[in-house]
């Protein structure tokens, strides 16, 4: 991976790696620190299409579409690592084990935002919220962010969650606030206090993700 990687960017908070409807040479593995995707629309608002947290890919779809047709920016201070798209057949071809991590990572990123639909479609607001707060914890869990207090960080804006989860931002404050006997977000850290209730009210499981390989 050292002899594909083509170094590494390093991206300040609220700056972005890339912006939709840039065609670049390059897609990103990101090592430290979380940002958002987003998607503008031509009305001025915007859609959250994904959070980017440690070991996700980031601009993989553009290899296929040619310009990226969202923007990637930073929400903490982030390190990625940059890989050449021109380059990606020789991953293919020379390290089988890595392409199919690659290709687990897009499989998991595609099932999530299956999940996300499902969330934005069949779920109150209140419920979309559990389930949100509820993967996220479960995700910065799994790649080892949460401190011995069981809390992990979470350095976004409440805007970028009510983006995310098709809400205003007053309704996604009065939420929050509804869902503090069993989850708290204050400073940029994110405490569950009780899985089991949260998990409950989000109509899902307390289960981990698997385990997720890394490039």
């Amino acid at each position: 991976m050292m002899n594909f990687r083509a170094g590494e960017v390093h991206i300040a908070p609220g700056e972005a790696l890339y912006h939709e409807g840039d065609e670049t040479s390059y897609f990103y593995t990101a090592r430290e620190g979380q940002g958002v995707r987003v998607k503008h629309l031509p009305n001025g608002g915007r859609q959250v299409v994904n959070f980017i947290f440690p070991g996700d890919v980031v601009g993989l779809q553009a290899i296929l579409e040619g310009a990226a047709s969202n923007s990637a920016i930073a929400a903490s201070p982030m390190v990625l690592c940059r890989f050449e798209k021109r380059r990606l057949h020789e991953l293919y071809r020379n390290s089988p084990d890595r392409a199919y991590a690659l290709t687990w990572i897009a499989a998991a990123e595609e099932h999530f935002l299956g999940e996300t639909i499902a969330t934005l479609g069949q779920r109150n607001a209140l419920q979309r919220m559990a389930w949100a707060l509820l993967k996220i914890h479960h995700r910065l869990s799994a790649i080892g962010l949460a401190r011995e207090e069981g809390d992990v960080p979470l350095p976004f804006k409440q805007r970028d969650l009510a983006d995310a989860m098709g809400l205003s931002l007053v309704h996604t404050n009065k939420t929050l606030a509804r869902l503090r006997p069993l989850a708290t977000w204050e400073n940029g850290r994110l405490r569950i206090t009780n899985k089991e209730a949260l998990a409950e009210l989000a109509l899902t499981d307390c289960a981990l993700p698997p385990d997720r390989p890394l490039l």
